[in-house]
């Protein structure tokens, strides 16, 4: 639950009525209620804004996950995968855009203008295996870089998953990471 609560808004909400509560209180005259107020509800409340001034919100599941997917997910899905689900689906700080630094690490935005940014994700079953797929807007970087970096991206998100791109419009990429089918030892 905490994952899909603002702690910016959080903050906001009971910094700001702790602090109405002090004033209302300095005003009447209650000095244990005004301190509380003002000790309390002024931090969180400038807490409250730093935290909303740096907010990146959760990227929303474009499709209902299906149950055979959510089961797929649960026996075949890689750590980073998960990872990757996890972190996009829930309020983040301090940074400008999801998977920033790893669009940077594989070559992919040369400056936060040009980078790739993720609008959303689904889960589907490709051939048997779990799918996990980002949909990014890429107006600056083609479908051709996107796949020649094809390899490094596997790479940098394996071991265990192949990558797919497709291109539902011009400026829209879906990476598709698939999961492996594990190789039995011999």
């Amino acid at each position: 639950m905490l994952r899909q609560t603002s702690l910016g808004s959080l903050g906001l909400w009971i910094g700001g009525l702790l602090t109405i509560v002090g004033f209302a209180a300095y005003f009447s005259d209650n000095p244990t209620l005004n301190l509380a107020g003002f000790f309390y509800g002024i931090p969180l409340l400038l807490g409250g804004l730093a935290l909303k001034a740096s907010e990146l919100k959760p990227v929303p599941f474009t499709e209902t996950t299906a149950a055979n997917v959510v089961t797929l997910r649960e026996n075949l899905a890689t750590e980073i995968q998960n990872q990757i689900r996890k972190d996009v689906t829930r309020y983040r700080y301090g940074q400008q855009a999801h998977l920033d630094d790893a669009l940077a690490r594989l070559g992919l935005s040369a400056t936060d203008e040009e980078r790739p940014l993720l609008q959303g994700l689904k889960e589907a079953e490709v051939a048997g295996s779990y799918a996990l797929i980002l949909e990014f807007d890429s107006p600056f970087v083609s479908l051709e870089t996107w796949q020649q970096k094809k390899e490094k991206i596997e790479k940098f998100f394996g071991p265990g998953v192949r990558v797919e791109f497709t291109q539902p419009s011009a400026k829209y990429i879906d990476l598709a990471l698939i999961t492996t089918p594990k190789e039995k030892a011999i």
